[in-house]
């Protein structure tokens, strides 16, 4: 099933509605690098992390893998692993996903500009926690922990993240 996400902070899923947060940017048709928008346009989910230290994996169809501290994700667009996972440290810019504020205990990355990767126009797209009182994300989309699960719960190979 797809979580469909509106403009406005709001997601659909089965029925459910539940508040989000997206990028600092808005949403874009148009994405780039470092422009803290959010993609519109209908993502797969492509797998699910998660923080075993933290968190029991929670049940779902997705393929799941433990984080751990050297897990990163390159975003500097010049490089090979660019909108890639990678282990840190990494010679070229990554950000780290072993995070202490917890928004990425959970992280399901999109398939945003992974097949094939275009240089530039953006990286790490993910659905994640949501930070207190729904700060905006880098791009992402977030949800409240109890919704996030809900939505893992009924969550495969085939779900989506529709942005709109």
């Amino acid at each position: 099933m797809d979580l469909i996400v509106e403009a406005r902070g709001w997601a659909q899923f089965d029925g459910r509605r539940f508040r989000c947060a997206l990028g600092y940017g808005g949403v874009a048709a148009s994405k780039r690098e470092g422009d803290g928008a959010t993609p519109i346009g209908a993502w797969p989910c492509r797998s699910l992390y998660y923080r075993a230290d933290r968190l029991v994996p929670p049940p779902t169809g997705l393929t799941a893998a433990a984080l751990t501290p050297q897990a990163g994700w390159c975003d500097a667009p010049d490089d090979a692993l660019y909108n890639r996972p990678v282990r840190l440290p990494y010679p070229a810019s990554a950000e780290s996903l072993w995070r202490d504020d917890g928004v990425y205990d959970l992280i399901v990355p999109l398939g945003y500009n992974d097949a094939p990767v275009s240089p530039g126009l953006g990286s790490a797209v993910f659905l994640h926690l949501a930070r207190p009182g729904y700060e905006p994300t880098r791009g992402c989309v977030a949800l409240a922990l109890p919704d996030l699960l809900v939505f893992l719960a009924g969550a495969d190979s085939g779900s989506r993240v529709v942005i709109g």
